[in-house]
């Protein structure tokens, strides 16, 4: 699946130029970690913010930090794994 805007990211922080988000959701992380899947909050998302991501599928959760690695007006957004 992809992101939904019924279902949306949450800022927690804003810090400097950046802000620190928050995403929960039923897909895998490797799913929500891919290019793209954030294309629908290009317009919140700027390169160098932090999603803190909680998901899981079937009960098991997961949890991942990531940057925006890029966030352009293209609206591409491409997140990167830090943890």
């Amino acid at each position: 699946m992809a992101y939904a805007t019924d279902n949306p990211i949450k800022k927690v922080a804003q810090m400097g130029g950046n802000s620190l988000w928050f995403y929960t959701d039923g897909d895998a992380t490797s799913s929500i970690v891919a290019s793209g899947y954030f294309n629908s909050a290009y317009a919140e998302l700027k390169q160098g913010d932090m999603i803190l991501v909680a998901a899981g599928v079937g009960g098991t959760m997961e949890s991942d930090l990531l940057v925006v690695s890029s966030a352009s007006g293209a609206t591409t957004v491409t997140t990167a794994k830090l943890a």
